[in-house]
């Protein structure tokens, strides 16, 4: 299924004929693709934390040094808000394998439904 431009309802693909592989490995490899968007995601969100927790431990530590204390909350703010674009340049390829994981997660999604649907309409191969 896939939205098209001007199209207000969702248009299917499951009529497309070219789709003859077999689908006994998408549970496996489903899975499997799940397991590792799961890795990613998790890697890729904890690098994130850990950059916020260490941009806010220096904005207290550069504070402390110049006799200034900085509130925590006020810290973290300013983490998270340095830590975004940071993040995009320091993570690039953990980001890069999360939307493959997650591309890798949406095609067996799409494949199992697919399959789905031609087996409700009858064209499982079992005449």
């Amino acid at each position: 299924m896939r939205y098209e431009p001007g199209n207000l309802g969702l248009v299917s693909e499951a009529t497309n004929a070219d789709n003859s592989e077999p689908t006994s490995g998408n549970a496996v490899q489903g899975r499997s693709a799940k397991k590792s968007l799961a890795v990613n995601l998790g890697t890729y969100t904890f690098a994130r934390l850990g950059l916020v927790i260490a941009i806010a431990v220096a904005i207290v530590g550069v504070g402390l040094l110049f006799g200034v204390k900085v509130p925590v909350l006020v810290a973290a703010i300013f983490a998270v808000l340095i830590s975004l674009p940071l993040s995009l340049l320091l993570f690039k390829k953990m980001r890069i394998r999360v939307n493959e994981s997650i591309a890798a997660v949406d095609e067996d999604r799409r494949a199992a439904r697919a399959d789905l649907q031609s087996k409700l309409r009858g064209e499982d191969g079992k005449k």
